[in-house]
C-alpha cells in the first residue's frame, strides 16, 4: 500500500511540474508573441511543454553536470 502511494505522489509532482513549464511558454507564446508578429499559430499546452523541455535540452549548463568524485564513494 505503501508503494501505491509513492507512485500517486511522484505522478502527482510530474503532474505539476509539466504544468508549471509549460504553462508560462503557451502563455507567452499566444499572448505576447502570436499578436506581435504575423503567420504564427497559437499552440496547446503539450506544444508548450515540448517547446519547453527542447530548450531545456539545448541550453542547458554543462557546469551542472556532477560527475560523482572518488570522495563520494
Amino acid at each position: 500500500m505503501n508503494s501505491i502511494i509513492k507512485i500517486f505522489a511522484i505522478i502527482l509532482v510530474v503532474f505539476f511540474y509539466c504544468l508549471v513549464l509549460a504553462t508560462p511558454v503557451q502563455f507567452l507564446w499566444n499572448f505576447a508573441l502570436v499578436p506581435a508578429m504575423d503567420g504564427l499559430n497559437t499552440i496547446g499546452f503539450f506544444q508548450a511543454l515540448g517547446i519547453n523541455l527542447l530548450f531545456m535540452i539545448l541550453f542547458k549548463n554543462p557546469s551542472e553536470i556532477q560527475t560523482p568524485s572518488k570522495e563520494d564513494e
